[in-house]
């Protein structure tokens, strides 16, 4: 890959590239690692009825992405200001530090309240790519931000099969500290290994200039239509996974290892973003960002609808990873575009509020799941999703492909 060539005075956005790979890949083991038995952590905290266990686990899941969608934009103005190695920096040490204290808790209420706290401590992933967008030269934005997506797309892989396996040796609690543990690691690599160029002391006048700040910016419409893009787009890949596994058991007929089958059809997208998404990207830059985007929709509508009809396990894996591919054409892109029609000065901010919407999509996407898989069938998930895209690939073409030439 020519990214890792060395050129004297470009050698500290390469080196950050891959260190804030390495960041992000560790950061993705960290987070999903305890999703596996996050339930089953919760149900060692009190006596619980299979319902109360149901509504705790659902919102120790939803808590976090709804505060982080709220934070996120705070600290997208403190990193315009102050910088994003710091901001990922503050995240890191925060977010290990509650971890640490997960493995602590005597009570649900506890759990609750710290799994809250990581969600106002977040930003660590938008400031990450804010870093790289910021400082990479405009042609290679594409493909850095497309090694940044496997990152974190390859720990959260990981993450879930090491935390398991883990918790089978240890216990609950110890798969937090260590948690904590590898977050703390993050945070000195972060410290030692990336550049980022000092940010200028802001200018009492600048919250006015253009492009300074959200009221000035020249692009807000079509940011918002990036945004929405990007919660869609989060909420349909989260939608599938409350009955995933109960999908895989119907396709089975209650025949076969469920549990392995239905841990592999749910890595399949990951592993194809992984795979695809840095080529994807360096594609981006040399055709057209948009362009991607568009065929990302096309690629998505056309893996969703024959899920709906799949009758074989080998074709539900085939599929589930075309949507994989789907999503390493669509993330960097939109992530291109966004550093691309960002303001000056504004850059985190706007990688904040598009966490922000992708937090929400991650709390929409498996409520809409359940809703049709409870007023249908399961199958009914895959066209519902099909309609979604259908939908924001329209709203994309009319709010963003028309006015831009990328």
């Amino acid at each position: 890959m020519n990214i890792l060539k060395q050129d004297g005075e470009g050698d500290n956005w390469r080196r950050n590239v891959w260190v804030v790979w390495l960041a992000v890949f560790m950061a993705g083991v960290a987070f999903s690692e305890v999703m596996p038995f996050l339930s089953l952590y919760i149900d060692t905290l009190g006596h619980f009825s299979r319902s109360e266990l149901t509504f705790y686990s659902g919102a120790a899941f939803a808590i976090t992405f709804l505060v982080s969608a709220i934070v996120s934009p705070f600290w997208g103005k403190l990193a315009d200001l102050k910088g994003r190695k710091i901001m990922m920096l503050r995240a890191a040490l925060g977010l290990a530090i509650v971890m640490f204290l997960i493995g602590y808790c005597q009570n649900v209420w506890q759990l609750l309240f710290l799994r809250a706290v990581s969600g106002a401590l977040g930003g660590f992933i938008s400031n990450a790519n804010a870093l790289i967008a910021t400082q990479t030269p405009k042609e290679n934005v594409g493909r850095a931000l497309g090694i940044v997506v496997t990152g974190f797309t390859g720990g959260s892989l990981v993450g879930p099969l090491f935390g398991g396996t883990l918790a089978s040796f240890t216990s609950y609690r110890t798969v937090f500290q260590i948690t904590g543990l590898i977050l703390l690691v993050v945070f000195v690599f972060i410290y030692f290994f990336i550049t980022e160029k000092k940010v200028a002391a802001p200018d009492p006048d600048q919250e006015k200039a253009p492009g300074h700040s959200w009221k000035t910016m020249a692009n807000k419409k079509l940011l918002i239509s990036l945004f929405v893009t990007t919660m869609l787009v989060q909420a349909v890949n989260m939608s599938i996974n409350p009955i995933v596994s109960l999908f895989v058991k119907e396709v089975l007929h209650n025949r076969g290892n469920v549990t392995l089958i239905a841990g592999i059809v749910a890595a399949m997208p990951g592993l194809a973003t992984m795979l695809f998404a840095p080529s994807f990207g360096r594609l981006g830059d040399r055709f057209g960002t948009s362009k991607m985007i568009s065929i990302g929709f096309a690629l998505a509508i056309l893996a969703f609808v024959p899920t709906a009809f799949v009758t074989t396990v080998p074709l539900l894996i085939f599929f589930r990873f075309a949507i994989g591919v789907a999503d390493a054409t669509l993330l960097p892109a939109i992530q291109t575009l966004l550093s691309r029609h960002a303001g000056e000065g504004m850059v985190s901010r706007v990688f904040s509020y598009n966490q922000s919407f992708q937090s929400m999509g991650s709390v929409i996407g498996p409520m809409l799941g359940t809703l049709v898989a409870t007023l249908f069938d399961y199958r009914a998930i895959f066209i519902c999703s099909a309609l979604i895209m259908a939908i924001n690939g329209s709203l994309f073409y009319f709010n963003v492909h028309r006015k831009i030439k990328q």
